[in-house]
């Protein structure tokens, strides 16, 4: 029987879907109600609908320390899944098919700009993952620690100061606060404008690309977007995408 549907291919297991997932959830919850924590004030027109909303300062609060808790146990999850998946030898390193960032991805980059502007005819050659999904990557495990150890020390603040130098108490709360704060602001603004737009609204995705829920990626894309990746599975499995309309 002939199948009309776009042949696909598997990019992401469901451990890696369902991880994506919480992470997902947990930073849209600890974004809203971070943002209502930021600015509570009840008398302010533009501002106070939104603490509302979450119930009030207490409840928007619980919501967040929750929110919280739940997203550093996704990232453990994920590193300790990764290690497994590495020592049992179900995944493997290869410069083709890495998550780890390459000298060839600062060349990738360059070649990239020069295409966008009109200075090069050559678009660069990614591999299963492009600098820019590499960078959002490796972005979370900076967030994590800066913004996973601050929000937790500002959690716990009565157990946090038993390993704060006395010296510090009149302003390392302020200086927890910044970091906390200033990089979930950053956080959410390069998720809503580069890492929203890079996988969704760009043409060939909008309105969405479904991959991070099925984990397939359409063939079309794979061979535009991964060519390496493409070459590489056709080498060591000629016969993987032989016929891939079919069934």
């Amino acid at each position: 029987m002939t199948n009309t549907k776009p042949a696909e291919v598997q990019r992401f297991n469901g451990i890696f879907r369902i991880q994506h997932v919480i992470l997902l959830v947990t930073f849209l919850l600890l974004a809203f109600t971070g943002w209502a924590l930021k600015y509570p004030e009840p008398a302010l027109q533009h501002t106070g609908w939104w603490i509302r909303l979450w119930g009030g300062a207490k409840t928007a609060g619980i919501i967040h320390r929750v929110a919280g808790v739940i997203m550093i146990s996704d990232f453990l999850w994920h590193i300790v899944y990764v290690v497994s998946q590495l020592l049992t030898g179900k995944m493997k390193f290869n410069p083709v098919t890495t998550v780890v960032p390459m000298p060839s991805d600062i060349k990738n980059a360059t070649q990239n700009i020069l295409y966008f502007i009109g200075l090069s005819d050559t678009k660069p050659k990614f591999g299963r993952f492009n600098y820019i999904q590499k960078f959002d990557y490796w972005a979370v495990f900076w967030g994590m620690a800066i913004i996973g150890f601050s929000g937790l020390v500002l959690a716990f603040p009565t157990k946090a100061a038993i390993f704060l130098p006395q010296w510090s108490a009149n302003w390392i709360w302020e200086v927890f606060f910044i970091l906390h704060s200033d990089e979930a602001l950053l956080a959410i603004t390069y998720i809503l404008i580069m890492h929203f737009y890079s996988e969704h609204l760009k043409w060939e995705n909008f309105p969405m690309s479904m991959t991070w829920i099925t984990g397939r990626l359409p063939m079309r894309h794979f061979k535009e977007e991964h060519p390496l990746e493409y070459e590489l599975e056709m080498k060591e499995n000629p016969g993987a995408f032989k016929n891939p309309g079919n069934s």
